[in-house]
């Protein structure tokens, strides 16, 4: 079991190309300190102003780490993924400096194996996550997804036509499909918690959970 770690715990980013640049610049904008590492100096140069702070060291190698103050971290995101090698000696080192969360960017499913096996507490596919939400995207009704390790889903879309005009509990939808709704967003408006009496118009979106399949069919009815 994961330990919890506070939301304001400075974070460690090694790794500055794409995935860790964004990840480093997202935090940064939470009001995150954030370290963000890399062996590049042009890359370093370039995030300097961007974030908390930024240096260069190979994170390959263990004393460089120890010198930056990896060990004083509690969470750390190793975000290169360009060298299989390169990703699973850094999470290594981070394991070795005994860092109780780390984040590893992988490739493959067999690269986030070997993470997971040297220490990595989550493993981040973000190539394939991203393929398979643009797959439920173009091939259904649905405006945004996300899905959760264990099957369950959320999904942004229209709302079908037999939930319309009438309140969610007369609509079925929950005995019918297994599904909830549980937001709806009006024009010009913020989203809101949907409840029981709340009622869907055609101009509204709604977020909806459930399992992969359920929520599949209930995208696709009739809109």
């Amino acid at each position: 079991m994961v330990e919890p770690i506070r939301s304001d715990s400075p974070v460690l980013v090694v790794g500055l190309g794409r995935f860790g640049a964004a990840c480093a610049g997202e935090l940064d904008r939470l009001d995150r300190d954030v370290l963000a590492v890399d062996s590049n100096l042009e890359l370093v140069q370039k995030w300097s102003e961007r974030v908390t702070h930024a240096v260069q060291a190979d994170g390959r190698n263990l004393e460089a780490l120890r010198q930056i103050g990896a060990q004083d971290f509690d969470v750390a995101v190793v975000a290169t993924g360009s060298s299989i090698e390169a990703s699973v000696l850094i999470t290594a080192n981070l394991v070795d400096l005994k860092v109780p969360q780390i984040w590893a960017k992988a490739t493959s499913l067999s690269h986030g194996k070997i993470l997971s096996r040297v220490g990595a507490n989550h493993v981040i596919y973000p190539e394939r996550e991203a393929g398979e939400r643009v797959a439920h995207l173009v091939s259904g009704q649905m405006l945004d997804f996300i899905r959760f390790d264990d099957d369950f889903v959320l999904a942004k879309m229209f709302p079908p036509k037999f939930i319309r005009g009438v309140s969610l509990a007369d609509s079925g939808m929950r005995t019918r499909y297994n599904v909830t709704v549980v937001g709806v967003k009006s024009p010009a408006k913020p989203f809101r918690y949907a409840e029981a009496t709340t009622v869907v118009t055609n101009h509204d979106l709604i977020i909806v959970s459930g399992t992969n399949e359920n929520v599949e069919r209930f995208a696709a009815l009739d809109r």
